[in-house]
């Protein structure tokens, strides 16, 4: 058993947990909640809740057309989050900054605005065997409607993309790339930086789902040359309902509109509209102002800490669980990839994964069970679902003990 608590001495994690009230929250039986679901959304700290409440008691107004203090004050932070959000990804402008929902939102904006205009019949979507179902479903509708073709980039066993069989699948048809920069179910880090180039020489456009890895990776738009990189808020430690598209700007102005409302217009008569400039031609109707205004709170909390102090701390999660957990007889992890973040995916020979969550449940344990929005991966893999674990930079040595011998006592009982 491995008490230490701690990876790194400039890491004070007992501090960090103090940031994040939800931790002390008591679940079955008084259990202190063991929170390793963060692939599937992170929790918050203070100052992402007090900017949610500060809004809401201070400054409450819609933005951009109010001639009020309130409406200039929101105003301005809103758009100071589009800046900070820039600075993140370093993109080169910050109108290159949409907002969205998430990152489900921002594929289907660009699937049905870029995708509609630009695909045509024979065209080629290329995206992996890794997907999540919200970078599969908006691309098979547009598909289905433009008479284009999906084909799907094959991984090996340890759940890496195949760059030899990926190559042979480029050709001059290859309109889009689509593609996670890190799998929610393997933890798998894609290699954009050889795959993009290979695909830009036949004039593709590339789509990466950043998910997974805006909180775990930093994020460079320009160096990896991506046209588009989507974020979600709530993968990054801000509220639900809140994410990032991001576009090259020569791009993003020769798309249409994706809804049409109030603030992204220009004029309006019954005969015909025109279009407000990039990126408020996409941001339609009354936004969300207050998680918006969050999100800079959450990424600001983020690039507080030492990145290489942040990166240690995650690894050094990871290999102690992937150790520990590989001592349990038949438990098979999901996943071996040389590079990978945070997220070990497993099943045990015998045992339903649902089960394993239910009864790691009682013991205080919160996990992922099932498909992970990842049908096609695990078909590829021979698995109906699994359980996975992810841990975020809160998570201790200590809880993966909790959670080794819930494990232990969930498979006993169940065999």
């Amino acid at each position: 058993m491995n008490t230490d608590t701690t990876t790194d001495i400039t890491f004070d994690i007992q501090k960090i947990r103090a940031d994040f009230p939800i931790l002390e929250t008591k679940v079955h039986n008084n259990k202190t909640l063991v929170y390793l679901d963060n692939a599937a959304t992170s929790q918050k700290p203070k100052s992402v809740l007090d900017a949610l409440q500060s809004y809401y008691t201070t400054q409450n107004a819609n933005i951009h057309r109010g001639a009020h203090f309130m409406a200039s004050k929101s105003t301005q932070d809103y758009e100071n989050t589009r800046l900070t959000v820039k600075n993140f990804l370093n993109a080169k402008h910050t109108e290159e900054i949409i907002f969205t929902r998430g990152v489900t939102e921002a594929i289907n904006l660009v699937a049905q605005t870029w995708g509609r205009q630009n695909l045509q019949k024979g065209d080629e979507i290329l995206l992996s065997t890794m997907e999540h179902h919200s970078n599969i479903v908006p691309w098979q509708l547009i598909a289905e409607e433009k008479g284009a073709v999906i084909k799907v980039i094959p991984i090996n066993d340890n759940g890496e993309i195949l760059l030899d069989e990926y190559e042979k699948l480029l050709s001059p048809k290859t309109k889009l790339l689509t593609i996670c920069h890190v799998s929610n179910a393997l933890g798998t880090i894609n290699p954009l930086e050889k795959m993009i180039p290979l695909a830009k020489k036949f004039g593709t456009t590339i789509f990466v789902d950043g998910a997974q890895a805006s909180v775990h990776l930093t994020i460079d738009v320009q160096k990896l040359d991506a046209d588009f990189y989507a974020f979600s808020g709530h993968k990054v430690y801000a509220p639900t309902g809140i994410g990032i598209l991001y576009g090259k700007m020569d791009i993003l102005e020769k798309m249409p509109p994706y809804h049409g409302g109030g603030e992204m217009i220009k004029d309006v008569s019954f005969e015909k509209s025109t279009y407000n400039v990039v990126p408020h031609k996409f941001e339609a109707g009354t936004p969300n102002i207050a998680d918006a205004i969050a999100l800079k709170n959450a990424l600001d909390y983020l690039q507080n800490f030492d990145k290489n102090a942040l990166h240690a701390h995650e690894q050094a999660l990871l290999q102690y669980a992937t150790q520990e957990m590989q001592k349990i007889e038949g438990l098979k992890i999901i996943g071996q990839a040389k590079e990978k973040i945070s997220v070990i995916s497993f099943v045990v020979e015998g045992v339903h994964h649902s089960d394993i969550g239910t009864l790691l449940d009682m013991e205080g344990v919160a996990i992922r069970t099932g498909h992970h929005c990842t049908q096609p991966l695990h078909k590829r893999l021979g698995l109906d679902g699994s359980a996975r674990i992810s841990f975020a930079l809160y998570n201790t040595l200590e809880e993966i003990d909790i959670f080794i011998n819930a494990l232990k006592k969930a498979i006993k009982m169940l065999l």
